[in-house]
């Protein structure tokens, strides 16, 4: 029977797995590392995989695991899947009072440990059923999600095309610490936000703070520039596409009665299509220089795209969504009716791979929901106990696939 009958969880789960992968988790979570060199991370992940029929690859320049499950069911074709969980932590102390919290100054606070452990277990489901699997499937074990471009890495090292084929689809799911345990979340198109960063170094001339008309003050300026950036984004672009800057470092002077030479600012900035942060590289550079020079200043600006949209197809998220309701009903599925301002490296597998990204609940069921702390907070519990579901929906997701690309009237 497939792992998309009503009786999947009955079948295939057991308490042995779940008890595995909520001791697996737990032991991830108290050895974060961030960035791209995760030893210790990478050495946990190759012995939770140990016995299973996979070929297994690390990389070169990131402590990344690929691991490829050859399926045994012929098919029309040799199509493949890719499945995807990040590693790194955050460089934040943990301010849980778990039991497992983690001591080493770093943290799982986006609940990656949840994800390795959840796409671990998909793999041991997967792996039962190997011989009805009409096709291969990847396991991408990803480091450096937290601004370390991880995702480029592995794919400039081939885990796209690990198996031999391109995936027919590239699926994702992430943890939310301040959401309703057990309930999915995903839509077609815009999902998560591109991001951007904009930097800035207003050119002043320095002098006394009594005379100003003998300087060019560049924080007055640069405050000004701010201001009219802010008035830009909201008065230039459609509200229906929006646009979400926000200035985190404004640094200029040394001491309250002297004007500085110079300022400088960095603002991160967030959208949701292509073609807008098209117009943003190419108009917001020109509104901070042309400020500048009307003050009689210069101003150097660098438009630097970090990260692109996470873009779901409609295809995909529809049986992303498909998938959620028939393994656990209608009740535990969202729609969400607008993209998350939040960006995710997940993009540049989806700008490759049609696909889908979502996520899952994972609000403690211990604690009460004004309780909750969001991900990325020192305060950030997760509810292991999703990660049956977790492991099974990935599972899923996986072999529902394959059956479609081998039968696709079907």
């Amino acid at each position: 029977m497939s792992v998309t009958g009503t009786h999947a969880r009955e079948q295939l789960l057991s308490d042995e797995l779940g008890l595995d992968l909520v001791a697996l988790r737990r032991e991830l979570h108290q050895i974060p590392e961030t960035g791209l060199d995760l030893p210790k991370t990478q050495g946990l992940i190759l012995e939770a995989l140990r016995g299973l029929e996979l070929e297994v690859t690390t990389g070169t320049q990131a402590t990344s695991v690929t691991a490829v499950l050859r399926g045994g069911r012929p098919g029309a074709g040799r199509a493949s899947v890719l499945l995807r969980g990040d590693m790194d932590g955050l460089p934040l102390s943990e301010n849980t009072g778990l039991p497992f919290a983690s001591r080493n100054g770093a943290m799982h606070a986006c609940g990656h440990d949840l994800h390795m452990a959840g796409l671990v277990g998909a793999a041991r489901l997967l792996d039962a059923r190997r011989s009805q699997l009409q096709g291969d499937v990847i396991f991408m074990f990803q480091p450096g999600e937290e601004g370390f471009n991880g995702a480029q890495v592995m794919i400039e090292e081939g885990v796209l095309d690990a198996a031999g084929t391109r995936p027919s689809g590239a699926y994702g799911l992430h943890v939310v610490s301040d959401a309703a345990a057990g309930v999915f979340t995903n839509r077609p198109g815009p999902y998560m936000a591109a991001f951007c960063r904009l930097d800035v170094v207003v050119n002043g001339r320095g002098g006394h703070g009594a005379r100003p008309f003998q300087a060019l003050d560049p924080i007055q300026v640069g405050a000004e520039i701010i201001g009219a950036l802010q008035t830009y984004v909201t008065r230039r672009f459609d509200v229906f596409d929006p646009v979400i800057l926000t200035v985190g470092e404004f640094h200029g002077g040394t001491a309250p009665n002297v004007i500085p030479d110079s300022a400088v600012f960095r603002a991160g900035i967030r959208c949701f299509t292509p073609e807008v942060e098209d117009r943003l590289e190419g108009e917001l550079p020109d509104l901070v220089t042309g400020i500048a020079h009307a003050h009689g200043l210069s101003a150097d600006v660098a438009f630097r795209r970090t990260l692109p949209a996470t873009i779901n197809d409609a295809e995909h998220a529809e049986f992303w969504a498909s998938t959620a309701q028939d393994l656990f009903g209608e009740g535990r599925f969202e729609a969400l009716p607008n993209p998350k301002a939040g960006s995710e490296d997940f993009s540049r597998i989806l700008n490759e791979i049609p696909g889908s990204y979502g996520h899952l609940g994972a609000g403690s069921r211990d604690m009460d929901p004004v309780d909750w702390a969001p991900i990325h907070s020192a305060r950030a519990v997760f509810e292991d106990s999703v990660l049956e579901d977790h492991a099974l929906f990935l599972a899923a997701l996986a072999e529902r696939r394959l059956q479609r690309v081998a039968a696709p009237s079907a």
